[in-house]
């Protein structure tokens, strides 16, 4: 039975014409097995007996992929056609491209609403909308010349303006209609008789009339602006969506213009929570600082911070240390490798490339980002995937009740409750470089319970999973807080079993120390550090240490010390 074209996705295509190109196909996960079972299920692949994972194009399929490229005929060598890394032809449809009929259906729809008939233009230029973005997204996808996908995003735009202009129409006679008591305007039975104008009738729901009526009311304040829009769109290059119309006009969410350098102040219930959950190295970064709503609790927590802004707002530390200023994504950080970073990101564009170059880069021990919960999702952006597959946060604490909202810098608008669910993602980094396990830790938390909770102390790091109570019948709340120890306490526990350790080796670093006698990173070096300056080790090739003969002398004193403790124990 032949196989119908239509019934392929972009991506079954793609691995089809992959394997008739190559004469094999090997898949590279379980996403593109699911594919490749598919085109098995329709003849067009067939599976390798000894290699599961590798395919092969069936005689159907090297008909079909050859239907797809309009070659006459596919041979079975690598030869017969071009490579996927060298782009193979482009299917039919969009060869037929700049044969279809579009440009004749927009002009139609464009006729339509010149002569009054404005549903008729809408659903028209409605259809040919979808369908130049679905050819202009896959010319796209196979690698076509601009010049054609050039001409599908034009139409689209044009189909995108008749529709546009055809709803607003619409909802003007849908006005003019309830004025003179000819359409409904509330429930059904509040006018009678036959001659009402529905909104079924007028091919719209309530919220496509709220949103024509936007539309309207732009185009009346701002005449052209939707014209605008989509002629921007369409010279810088990319796609004239419906979406930038409803962006442009300010019925959706705010414009790049708009948000601007994307200051959107963290709220302190936000800040507040992690501290009260996860502790710093004493030093923190905060890249992003804006206006100082991270940088303030971190201060009165006891961390030194380190800020710096694409804007200068002329922010300073409480040492009174301005903040640096530039783009973090052309940081490099230099000496401050290795430093935590706590900040609100911004989001949009950057979300993703930002925390990438956070850890490609600064390579932070310790890294807390606020971000959008959806940032728990998503595939195609490389950037995500190395930060969320390759490199997996620790911790995640989601706010199970939203936060106050974060309005942008210098919206008077009214004040709105927050649609978006954020959480704090934690990476810690692991001997080898790399951050997080397998599968990060999801905690959920509700930030109520932190409005007064004290922030953990500055030092190694550490983290305390949120733990609930009930009240007892005396009292109206229960908490408890277990201190936490410093720095300066951990290396005076550590620094008899280093001693004695470090006596019994011939060679050692940081990394081997700590593992030996089971401390934190930060602990082993300051050990380094103290062991270095009273001489009792001296660096060795390699970034290796050897302990000295005073140290032998050391040794054998913490050694008696540590017996005599016991036996008076």
């Amino acid at each position: 039975m032949a196989v119908s074209l239509a019934h392929l996705s972009a991506e079954q295509r793609r691995v089809l014409l992959a394997a008739a190109a190559d004469g094999t196909y090997r898949c590279s996960g379980e996403p593109e097995q699911a594919k490749a079972r598919k085109l098995n299920s329709k003849g067009l692949l067939s599976r390798d007996p000894q290699d599961g994972f590798l395919w092969r194009p069936t005689d159907e399929g090297r008909r079909v992929a050859a239907e797809l490229t309009g070659e006459a005929s596919i041979g079975q060598g690598a030869e017969a056609l071009p490579t996927v890394d060298a782009a193979p032809s482009l299917p039919a449809e969009a060869q037929r491209f700049d044969a279809s009929d579009l440009a004749a259906t927009v002009d139609r729809a464009r006729q339509l609403l010149d002569d009054g008939d404005v549903m008729a233009a809408r659903l028209l230029a409605a259809g040919a909308y979808d369908q130049a973005k679905a050819a202009g997204n896959f010319a796209a996808r196979y690698g076509a010349a601009q010049r054609l996908v050039a001409k599908a995003r034009q139409l689209q735009g044009d189909a995108l303006l008749i529709e546009t202009r055809a709803k607003i129409r619409i909802a003007d006679e849908w006005d003019a209609a309830q004025a003179d008591g000819r359409a409904l305007k509330g429930r059904p039975k509040s006018i009678s008789g036959e001659n009402t104008f529905k909104q079924r009738e007028a091919g719209l729901t309530a919220q496509d009339i709220h949103d024509a009526r936007k539309l309207a009311r732009a185009e009346q304040k701002s005449p052209g602006i939707v014209e605008r829009a989509i002629e921007a769109r369409l010279n810088a290059g990319l796609e004239p969506s419906r979406a930038s119309v409803r962006h442009a006009i300010g019925t959706k969410t705010a414009t790049k213009e708009e948000k601007g350098d994307q200051l959107y102040e963290t709220p302190i219930e936000a800040v507040r929570t992690l501290l009260a959950l996860e502790s710093f190295s004493a030093t923190v970064k905060e890249p992003a600082v804006g206006k100082g709503a991270i940088l303030r609790p971190l201060e009165d927590a006891g961390y030194e911070v380190m800020i710096a802004d694409l804007v200068d707002r002329g922010i300073a530390t409480r040492h009174g240390e301005l903040q640096q200023v530039g783009d973090f994504l052309l940081s490099v950080a230099g000496g401050s490798a290795g430093v935590d970073i706590v900040t609100n990101p911004p989001y949009a564009e950057l979300a993703n490339a930002f925390p990438a170059h956070a850890l490609r880069e600064h390579k932070p021990r310790k890294m807390a980002l606020l971000l959008n919960w959806n940032f728990a999702a998503g595939f195609d952006d490389p950037n995500r995937v190395f930060v969320m597959d390759e490199n997996p946060p620790s911790r995640i604490y989601l706010f199970t009740r939203r936060l106050p909202m974060m309005h942008r810098e210098g919206w008077d608008g009214p004040k709105a409750s927050s649609q978006m669910n954020t959480a704090w993602f934690v990476w810690e980094r692991n001997d080898d470089g790399s951050y997080g396990d397998s599968y990060p830790r999801l905690i959920r938390v509700d930030w109520k319970d932190f409005e007064t909770a004290p922030a953990l102390a500055p030092g190694a790091g550490g983290n305390v999973a949120p733990m609930g109570f009930r009240s007892a019948p005396e009292e109206d709340e229960f908490a408890r807080s277990t201190p936490r120890k410093t720095l300066e306490e951990r290396v005076d526990e550590a620094r008899a079993p280093g001693l004695i350790w470090i006596a019994e080796q011939d060679g050692f670093d940081a990394v081997s120390l700590r593992r030996g006698i089971g401390v934190r990173p930060s602990v082993a070096e300051a050990l380094i550090g103290e062991f270095s300056s009273r001489g009792l080790i001296v660096p060795a090739d390699d970034n290796q240490w050897r302990i000295t003969a005073q140290a032998l002398v050391a040794v054998t004193l913490t050694a008696a010390e540590i017996v005599m403790e016991s036996e008076a124990a």
